[in-house]
């Protein structure tokens, strides 16, 4: 398996899939969502430069990141928030405070509020409250649980690309207790595999799986996918099986750019 680049060359890599229209976009920057006593959630909106109302992809960053990491800023969402808008979507590129374990009930709460916000100003936004999707990334898996359990109509279609669905099974070397563990309760309330296992209501959904992918991950992946089959749910699996983790950044090859490519015709298919 090729090298992963530092991290610091990560966050400058873009999308591997390029097509017409990304380099005409309008973009909106360092918009506010959220105040906090010592910190500012700032999100950015792209979308096609016709004013017309137009459904909105949330793009939801994995982690944990550092504190003051800016995720989206970098090259992978600035890319794909231009990709979404190039496809005649508004695209949602935005922050929150997923730092480590003990932050992941603060940064869900940060997702919650993303939304309400957007739906709130959808008129100033020029986006349409009752068409949105949900892509969500890596550690952004668990923030999708929300939306499975509360099954809220707006939400029309979601998106998972190499992302935790399953926190239920303790990943190798994180004992119960110790400073970076979860309850019991809240792995099972920030596990999207608990809900559906559960009868939750789960909308059109398209994933995409790294075969190369961390073990823990991936098996939290199939349990996420075999509850879903069992509830006969709407999903769409793509396994690149030679993919690494992100990709969509990382893996320059015919079936990365098809994964990319497929997904936008997804959510068109979805929200248009």
């Amino acid at each position: 398996m090729p090298e992963m680049p530092a991290f610091a060359e990560m966050i400058k890599m873009r999308a591997v899939l390029r097509i017409p229209g990304m380099e005409d976009v309008a973009a909106r920057r360092d918009l506010v969502y959220k105040t906090l006593a010592d910190e500012t959630l700032l999100f950015d909106l792209y979308s096609p430069k016709e004013p017309a109302p137009r459904p909105a992809v949330v793009l939801i960053h994995g982690g944990p990141v550092p504190a003051g990491s800016g995720p989206k800023g970098m090259g992978s969402f600035l890319s794909i928030g231009e990709l979404v808008a190039a496809s005649g979507l508004a695209a949602i590129v935005f922050n929150h405070r997923f730092h480590g374990a003990p932050m992941l009930v603060e940064a869900a709460g940060d997702v919650r509020d993303l939304l309400r916000h957007v739906r709130e100003s959808a008129a100033d936004l020029g986006i349409d409250p009752e068409r949105i999707a949900l892509w969500a990334f890596s550690g952004g898996g668990p923030f999708l649980s929300s939306t499975l359990k509360d099954a809220p109509g707006y939400v029309r279609a979601l998106v998972a690309y190499y992302a935790l669905l399953d926190m239920q099974v303790r990943p190798s070397g994180v004992e119960p207790g110790s400073p970076n563990d979860l309850s019991d309760e809240t792995r099972r309330a920030y596990s999207p595999a608990y809900h559906v296992a559960s009868g939750a209501r789960v909308p059109p959904m398209l994933i995409a799986r790294a075969g190369l992918d961390h073990p823990w991950l991936n098996g939290s992946i199939d349990r996420f996918v075999a509850s879903a089959l069992e509830k006969n749910a709407p999903l769409d699996l793509m396994n690149h099986a030679a993919g690494r983790h992100g990709f969509d950044i990382l893996d320059d090859d015919d079936r990365s750019r098809e994964i990319l490519a497929r997904t936008l015709a997804f959510l068109t298919r979805a929200l248009l």
